[in-house]
């Protein structure tokens, strides 16, 4: 095994968001479905990384260590670009789509317990290709795994959770930009057209103003806020409660973003079109180099041991995803535009993780139209909420 430093990983990772960015670019239809550039990239990377394995036996891994950082860096901006009028004229909807996320992780479970019993394993173990891996990620299969191996003698435990994860994964990255798409033109939504986006530029139209002052301010309170959110972390841990990182730096931005002194607001934020362009530049480089990096990690080969048994569940459980999406939450979300966002962030939720449901939206957005109120629901269902409703299911239904 050959294992790349950090520095060479990072400066790879570059090197892979500029190539999916062009490939969407230059190949029509990667852009027709809205696939996002860290996606075209990463996904490339893991592929010839596979293709060497294969060809040769000899494997590369890559030193991720700036990843973690990355997620951080991007949900301290969602935090810090959100305005607590819009979260709580979201209380709603925000409501709605953590029990469609409740009902859709026990359909997830049923789904992969009764495929297991079919190829004669135990059922406790489809849970380790449903809502753990699948809604949960990798931390969560790497919580729940040595309970799955020690208590419950479920010895392969480990092996099938990350190989669901890194499938989900996949499969998240590519549904959403296409389900997007086939919305609005089955349906008729009109787009939002509103070039004031969440993360990013748009595809189109006029140049984002940038200057100087707008990128160094947004780096500064940036940081200011991963060292509040990292703070907070410290102490919801030192409390026994286990959250992730990323969601209290949301927090953070948002509580600097809407409770900070109006002296503070008047001196810093007077500049806040620009700024906003500044946050909304780093966050969206943040969030590629994140998706990318995690990609391009992947090992694609760990598969082969449970290849059966994961090729059939998870043409099940993203073929479940695809049908609940479609007809059931793009309809009960309002059937509107936010609701196709929403829609496109919500593969990431059940089958990848909050950077990937992101990332669908982002590029649903940069070409359609900016959806404000969906880039505040859906971090916060899938960062918060989910994690604490899916320990109770996984808890119910693992005995």
């Amino acid at each position: 095994m050959t294992e790349v430093d950090s520095f060479l990983s990072f400066t790879i990772a570059i090197l892979l968001l500029v190539t999916g960015k062009i490939l969407t670019m230059k190949v029509p239809l990667l852009a027709r479905y809205a696939i996002p550039e860290p996606v075209a990239g990463g996904f490339l990377c893991a592929a010839v990384v596979a293709f060497v394995f294969f060809t040769t036996g000899h494997g590369i891994g890559f030193a991720l260590d700036a990843r973690d950082f990355l997620l951080l860096l991007f949900f301290s901006g969602i935090g810090l670009r959100s305005d607590l009028r819009t979260l709580l004229k979201g209380g709603r909807p925000l409501v709605v789509l953590l029990v469609l996320a409740t009902l859709f992780m026990l359909l997830q479970n049923l789904a992969g317990m009764g495929i297991a019993g079919i190829f004669g394993l135990d059922p406790r173990a489809g849970l380790m290709a449903g809502s753990i891996s699948l809604t949960g990620g990798v931390g969560t299969t790497l919580a729940w795994a040595p309970h799955f191996v020690d208590d419950l003698g479920i010895l392969n435990a480990l092996e099938l959770g990350i190989a669901a994860n890194t499938v989900g994964l996949i499969a998240a990255c590519v549904i959403g930009g296409p389900m997007a798409a086939w919305l609005m033109a089955r349906h008729g939504v009109t787009p939002s057209g509103d070039a004031r986006l969440d993360i990013g530029a748009a595809s189109d139209g006029p140049e984002p103003r940038l200057d100087y002052f707008a990128v160094l301010w947004a780096i500064f309170m940036l940081n200011v806020t991963i060292m509040l959110g990292t703070a907070l972390h410290a102490a919801i841990v030192e409390a026994g409660i286990n959250l992730p990182a990323f969601v209290t730096c949301l927090i953070a931005g948002i509580l600097i973003r809407n409770l900070a002194p109006m002296g503070l607001n008047r001196a810093v934020l007077g500049m806040w079109p620009s700024l906003r362009q500044g946050l909304a530049l780093v966050s969206d480089i943040a969030l590629g180099l994140f998706l990318t990096m995690a990609l391009m990690g992947l090992q694609l080969w760990e598969l082969g041991g449970v290849l059966g048994f994961i090729t059939v569940v998870l043409v099940v459980q993203i073929a479940l995803t695809i049908l609940f999406t479609l007809f059931v939450v793009f309809r009960t979300m309002g059937r509107d535009y936010e609701a196709v966002v929403i829609a496109a962030g919500f593969g990431g939720i059940t089958l990848g993780s909050t950077a990937t449901a992101i990332a669908n939206m982002t590029a649903v957005a940069q070409r359609y139209g900016a959806a404000h109120r969906a880039f505040i629901i859906v971090p916060l269902v899938c960062g918060f909420f989910i994690d604490i409703v899916n320990a109770v299911v996984i808890s119910v239904m693992a005995g």
